[in-house]
């Protein structure tokens, strides 16, 4: 995956996930918590340097909090500087859903879990080497499976 590939996918369509998972808005909140439900189905983003992963470096696999999906390896995991955790490459190509995002102000790609549609965070092109990327994710979308 890179830069190229991303905007293409945000602009033309997602690869097709291998499951789908929706819940009605009252399901999704009794399964999360505030914060959860804030972000991932609100598409809020938690403050900087406050994410449970933020600093994590334990090893698994980073799955969607809403439906289990696995995201990202912590082997893919980089100290960013930004805040947030960081990953250069999901697991899977059609683990994320890339969508154009021009809100505020700001162009941006949002990423989004594939099977249930939480939101994840943004992608920039602006990481580390093979990729090039930076998937910056709010630590309330992710639970880690060691």
């Amino acid at each position: 995956m890179n830069w190229k590939e991303v905007t293409a996918l945000a602009g033309n369509g997602n690869l097709p996930p291998e499951r789908r998972v929706e819940k009605t808005k009252q399901e999704w909140r009794a399964q999360l918590s505030e914060e959860q439900y804030r972000v991932t189905r609100e598409h809020g983003t938690e403050r900087p340097w406050t994410g449970e992963y933020c600093e994590a470096h334990e090893a698994g696999l980073y799955a969607c909090v809403c439906c289990g999906t696995e995201l990202f390896d912590s082997r893919q995991k980089f100290e960013s500087g930004t805040g947030w955790p960081s990953f250069t490459v999901p697991v899977q190509a059609n683990a994320i859903k890339y969508i154009s995002d021009d809100s505020f102000g700001m162009r941006r790609v949002e990423v989004q879990c594939n099977v249930c549609d939480a939101h994840l965070g943004h992608v920039f092109p602006d990481g580390p080497a093979p990729t090039g990327l930076r998937y910056c994710i709010n630590s309330a979308s992710l639970q880690l499976k060691s």
